[in-house]
């Protein structure tokens, strides 16, 4: 059993809390709200039927994540964003298992399958309208791609943010990390390297798209992407999330649980914070808005993502 010394965040963990709990308090999270804002859209039995059910196998994830992907792509709807992204590391993942890439296939096909499950479980939850049921940094992502006042840029680090600020950790949890903990992290290692490429592919699909319409500056918004994407950078958030699994492992369940919770929607919730509020200039917003509005920029980088992947 771990020390309880040892649940003492980081020097790097607790500046990214204490910032995440001054950001948490920048967003407003109401859900009554929310449901108002929705309650003319009924919910989309075409997708939910897509996603109603578990998935129960790496060959499923891919091609029904793919499928929902084409069905959001098809009909405008935002969350295509992130899913364009998210669908095709799932097919990297699924490629590298096929090619003996990890010590562990089955421990790592168990991540895969794991890790969209928390993703598809969000989505349906938020399209069935249950918001108390739906983490809160995924509340946030959801809600503000229905609210449509983001840009392309922040519904993919939204998006982003949700899935590997909060649901890496879950994941984890979900699939354990004992026996073998040493090989296991080595095969975490090899899955968030494939997490690197596919968010440096969003950053440079995001970077094109925009200078496709005569804007540049998005880089400001973007760049690093790490300090964009979560308070601890996406390879502290990735250690982030091992270090939560190990928490939840080794620390009594009265204390684990509840503490790693808490470390958890602290810094995702800042960190989507963060992304509702870009650091760029006035003038800078408005152009990029701007641009949106003039050109379809959602599918536009949807289709530079698949291009490039």
């Amino acid at each position: 059993m771990t020390p309880i010394r040892t649940a003492v965040p980081t020097a790097e963990e607790a500046r990214a809390l204490l910032t995440g709990i001054r950001r948490t308090a920048d967003v407003d999270i109401d859900v009554d709200a929310i449901a108002a804002e929705l309650a003319d859209d009924e919910p989309d039995a075409a997708l939910l039927d897509l996603v109603a059910t578990p998935f129960a196998s790496v060959a499923d994830v891919d091609e029904r994540l793919a499928r929902a992907e084409s069905y959001l792509r098809e009909r405008g709807d935002r969350r295509a964003v992130f899913l364009t992204v998210y669908s095709r590391m799932t097919a990297t993942v699924r490629t590298a298992i096929d090619d003996g890439a990890f010590i562990d296939a089955e421990w790592a096909a168990s991540y895969l399958v794991a890790f969209a499950e928390r993703y598809r479980r969000a989505l349906v939850a938020f399209e069935q309208r249950d918001f108390e049921s739906l983490p809160r940094p995924w509340l946030i992502a959801f809600a503000a791609g229905a609210r449509g006042e983001t840009l392309v840029a922040q519904d993919a680090l939204l998006g982003i943010n949700a899935h590997i600020t909060y649901d890496l950790t879950y994941t984890l949890g979900d699939i354990g990390i004992d026996p073998d903990r040493d090989a296991k992290r080595a095969d975490h290692d090899r899955i968030n390297a494939i997490l690197a490429r596919l968010v440096q592919t969003a950053q440079d699909a995001l970077v094109e798209t925009y200078a496709a319409v005569g804007i540049a500056g998005i880089d400001r918004l973007l760049d690093p992407l790490d300090d964009r994407l979560a308070l601890l950078g996406l390879k502290g958030t990735r250690e982030f999330a091992w270090r939560n699994a190990v928490l939840r492992a080794d620390l009594p369940a009265w204390a684990g649980e509840r503490y790693v919770d808490w470390r958890t929607e602290t810094l995702s919730t800042g960190a989507a914070a963060v992304v509702l509020a870009p650091d760029v200039d006035g003038d800078t917003a408005a152009r990029l808005r701007d641009a949106e509005a003039e050109v379809d920029a959602a599918s536009a980088f949807c289709e530079t993502v698949r291009r490039r992947l």
